[in-house]
């Protein structure tokens, strides 16, 4: 910086002390002080980085409008990213490096230290961010900023660390005496550090700067987490060394070194300005023309008069996902989108979805498929995934441990910070491989979890909401939102709306109240409304597609169109197979005799069906029921032609089981004649699962969920099937019916979906030798089921029915209430204008993948454990296939892999007594294992857990005997 203007414009006293203020100190600033105008300047020069080759088309015109036009965006982007640390010019920070405050105090900044101790202990949590955005807030009020333009600024100051205090908290405390935020030359000071900042980027002072409107509160949250973003970027030691002499800080060299930091780092956009797809484009991306439900969708792409919400609804194997990713690109022409955030229901979906994600992307430019990132917490047993990584290398976190310098990464929420090991490499860039930063990857597919995560009240929400803006966002098969898990997705989709991200929803099943629930919650964000009620119009027809948006004057605007399927109606043959269901009093020895015979009748089933070959699905809706029934067809059929698959085997072998089971029973493999093989499986078969099998057994299950499973049955054309299986079969089974009352139904199954939705199924299914047109019965089926009409159910049923739906409505009233503890935005608080306080509307849920998991899925805390194995006669630990370890566990680095692959969860019922597993001693200081859970298998493979014994093998998982 030029010192002589600088002492043209300001006293001596106040130049001396901008030469010695420092941002970072020199042991986390590669050896030398970082002067903290320097690191203002730097993070500046990374946010004009981020405007030129990172932000998304609509996220550059959204900031534009802001600043006052076409090209303003730019210059107020990069100050808001640049002043997030202005705070630092404050004895608050400056007092806790003892080199730097000794060198502070020399320039003739003073404090008193006692009092500023006082301040410390009555409010732990007022630090730099929080100073900061007190400071903002009246520097920016006394150079003339509008009080409607302030109150959004000086949030996303206080919030740089992850999360938002409210204006009454970032008050300095009146123990400090003002010896936190400091008096007299610390005032000059602190205007000077933003006025010469400001001066430096170009601009005549602080009032050239003010914004001429409001942004939303998306937009500011994305702000944040871009502000976020920047700072790490800044904070990277090995391109940002500390500078420490004033005469050498400008905007110029901090732009050279962050030119060598975002071409180190690799950071890349999505497609940039995405040119509009011609006609043929689908052609070239799929390799055949669209159906016309394809098309249909296109069309409404095409249509739309603004960013929405568009739901697909169309039969399994109808070609949802092509469509969608059709739909999204047209989307993101129009729009402004940069990339697509692909949402699935369960890791297990996930994995196929990345596959076919990159695919597409290749399709549209070779080089994108490389930027797609997989996110989920089991991606590392991935095999693509794997295959686009180099060895683990040193800790990508390392290189930015100070952004949280001085116990900044303490957590006043409750949240615990986010501690990684060895980061994975270059896939796509290493640097959005670190904890939090998944989705401002261009191109993310991930479990919907991801963004439910956005919806939390968690430290560091804005990260979140950076990487889904400037997105289009896909959600397939949302109809496995269950109520609690839906709060999370409607609050989410207000967010969205009001960012104006384009959302695309994809379901074969997709109730007729959920499907409104779904338009009133994005339309709700998107008219910065607390409510929005709007008449969806109801398809008539399916498949059909609806989407809406708002139009200038705020109405709701909606557009729905059918088609028929590409496939003609396939006729299901819906069998009923009672089972015996054992009375509340029942011994133990009667309920494993019952559950004997209830395998038995599905193995003479299956012998039966597949005499002349063939392949089948059996659908249990516990582990244990399907272990159970596994056991009997493999000790009828060998283990040549049974296959078991669950969540209950480690991470290693349930990546291995389901890729055989995708390619033994995909479009891709032939099938011998007189060949045979049934898969068993949980509800991990029941949503994009990609096989196709003759015949299918399940247990009850609701009835879109049923629909699920009935379409894995003769999912592909031209699979050669035996002649007696040419026509699908669907065996119903997990209840017992009765004469003149309701039926029972299997524990397991209660406990999971309740007995109203298992009623109104078991209503519905054909009666004897009759069956199912699909998809053509789906969408009535579904509104059924779903509705209210009491009628449905037979009399003698009614009084139980009545039962059941007070029960469920109790239940889902309950869990709704739970969910909203953790929302983002607590109910009556979504018309605010600024995201003062978004942190202090309750509860916060957890910041680690499992906390955060639990939060979203209804506190289903099971817990995670590597299996080790240590027989009594060995004094070693030992891995599942008998690999060696050491005495204490310590694991070589060739095994590494092998043992986090033995990761397991336990069932829920044993959460309690797992949560006192520990790592094994050799494990506490490795970065992958030292927060694992060791659970030691004897020789027998068998272990205690409290009061339960449990046991694992490769056939059948782990199992509680």
């Amino acid at each position: 910086m030029d010192l002589q203007q600088l002492h043209e414009r300001y006293e001596l006293s106040v130049v001396t002390a901008l030469e010695v203020l420092w941002g970072k100190s020199r042991e986390r600033a590669g050896g030398t002080t970082n002067l903290l105008m320097t690191h203002l300047l730097d993070t500046a020069a990374v946010a004009e980085l981020l405007w030129d080759g990172f932000l998304a088309p609509s996220t550059r015109s959204a900031l534009d409008a802001v600043a006052g036009g076409p090209g303003r965006g730019r210059g107020l982007f990069a100050w808001l990213c640049g002043i997030h640390d202005c705070g630092k010019a404050t004895p608050v920070h400056q007092r806790l490096w003892s080199e730097g405050a000794e060198a502070v105090r020399g320039s003739g900044l003073m404090w008193v230290e006692p009092a500023a101790v006082a301040g410390a202990k009555s409010q732990r949590r007022w630090r730099h961010d929080w100073a900061g955005g007190l400071m903002a807030r009246e520097l920016l009020a006394s150079a003339g900023w509008g009080p409607e333009q302030v109150d959004w600024v000086w949030p996303l100051v206080a919030g740089h660390h992850g999360a938002f205090p409210s204006l009454r908290d970032v008050q300095e405390p009146r123990t400090a005496k003002g010896q936190l935020r400091g008096r007299g030359l610390w005032r000059q000071v602190q205007q000077a550090v933003l006025d010469a900042f400001t001066r430096e980027l170009g601009f005549g002072g602080l009032g050239e700067l003010q914004p001429v409107a409001v942004p939303s509160r998306a937009l500011q949250l994305q702000l944040s987490g871009l502000v976020v973003m920047a700072d790490w970027i800044a904070s990277d030691e090995r391109f940002f060394n500390g500078l420490d002499d004033l005469k050498q800080v400008s905007l110029d060299a901090s732009r050279q070194r962050a030119a060598a930091a975002w071409t180190a780092l690799g950071l890349q956009r999505g497609w940039g300005a995405l040119a509009a797809p011609a006609p043929e484009a689908f052609r070239d991306r799929f390799g055949y023309a669209p159906r016309p439900s394809q098309a249909l969708v296109v069309d409404a792409a095409r249509s739309m008069g603004g960013p929405g919400l568009m739901v697909i609804e169309a039969p399994m194997g109808e070609g949802k996902t092509e469509a969608a990713q059709a739909a999204a690109e047209v989307l993101a022409a129009r729009f402004g989108a940069d990339g697509v955030f692909v949402g699935m229901p369960t890791q297990a979906t996930s994995d196929p979805m990345f596959t076919r994600t990159r695919r597409w992307l290749e399709a549209i430019d070779a080089d994108l498929a490389s930027r797609v990132v997989l996110l989920h917490g089991k991606r590392a047993f991935n095999r693509e995934w794997k295959a686009l990584l180099e060895n683990a290398g040193a800790s990508a976190d390392e290189a930015f441990e100070g952004v949280d310098e001085f116990g900044m990464d303490d957590d006043p929420y409750g949240v615990q910070h986010e501690e990684c090991g060895e980061q994975e490499r270059k896939a796509p860039a290493e640097w959005f491989l670190g904890p939090k930063r998944g989705l401002l990857a261009p191109f993310v597919v991930g479990t919907v979890d991801q963004l439910l995560y956005a919806a939390t009240r968690t430290r560091h929400v804005m990260l979140r909401m950076a990487g889904l803006a400037g997105k289009v966002v896909v959600l397939d098969e949302v109809h496995a939102c269950d109520v609690y898990m839906s709060q999370f997705l409607a609050e989410a989709l207000r967010w969205l709306g009001q960012a104006g991200v384009p959302v695309i929803v994809l379901s074969a099943t997709l109730a007729p109240a959920q499907r409104q629930a779904l338009f009133e919650a994005y339309l709700a964000g998107a008219a910065s409304r607390e409510e929005f009620r709007a008449h969806v119009p109801a398809p008539q027809g399916y498949p059909s597609v609806t989407a809406a948006w708002l139009a200038a004057s705020g109405e709701a605007q909606f557009h729905v169109d059918v088609t028929a399927s590409w496939r003609a109606d396939l006729p299901v043959a819906v069998r009923v197979m009672p089972e015996t269901m054992p009375g509340a009093r029942s011994t133990r020895e009667e309920r494993e005799r019952l559950q004997i015979e209830a395998d038995t009748a599905v193995g003479d089933l299956l012998a039966d069906e597949l005499a002349d070959g063939g392949t089948a699905l059996v659908i249990r809706n516990s582990v244990a029921r399907a272990q159970s029934v596994y056991e009997e067809l493999r000790g009828r059929f060998g283990d040549a032609e049974v296959r078991l698959l669950h969540a209950r085997f480690t991470v290693a072998r349930r990546a291995d089981l389901t890729e055989e089971s995708l390619r033994l029973l995909g479009p891709q493999t032939p099938r011998p004649p007189g060949g045979r093989l049934i898969l068993v499986a949980t509800q991990l078969a029941e949503q994009s699962f990609d096989v196709d099998a003759d015949l299918l057994v399940t247990d009850l299950a609701p009835v879109d969920l049923l629909l699920q499973r009935i379409g894995r049955l003769h999912r592909h054309e031209g699979t050669a099937r035996p002649g007696r299986l040419r026509m699908p079969k669907a065996f119903v089974t997990g209840f017992q019916p009765y004469e003149g009352r309701e039926p029972a139904f299997v524990f397991a199954s209660e406990m999971i979906y309740g007995r109203h939705l298992l009623l109104r199924t078991a209503a519905v299914l054909p009666g004897a030798g009759k069956g199912w047109s699909v998809p053509g019965d789906v969408p009535g089926l579904v509104e059924s089921v779903y509705g209210t009409d009491t009628s449905l159910l037979p009399e003698a049923w009614q009084g139980a029915g009545e039962a059941a739906a007070r029960e469920q409505n109790d239940r889902d009233r309950a869990r709704a209430e739970k969910a909203r503890e953790f929302l983002l935005t607590p109910h009556g608080e979504h018309e605010r204008r600024t995201l003062a306080g978004l942190h202090y509307g309750g509860p916060t849920a957890g910041g680690d993948e499992d906390s955060l998991r639990a939060a979203v899925r209804d506190g289903d805390e099971s817990v995670e454990v590597v299996l080790v194995v240590r027989d009594e006669a060995d004094a070693v630990f030992r891995t599942l296939a008998g690999r060696a370890l050491s005495v204490n566990g310590d694991v070589a680095p060739d095994l590494l892999e092998e043992v986090l692959g033995s990761t397991v969860r336990l069932p829920s019922k044993l959460t309690q007594p797992a949560l006192e597993l520990r790592p094994l001693p050799g494990w506490h200081g490795h970065p992958w294992l030292r927060r694992s859970r060791a659970l030691v298998l004897d020789a027998s493979r068998r272990a205690r857990v409290g009061g339960a014994t449990v046991s694992y093998d490769e056939q059948f998982g782990l199992r509680q005997m």
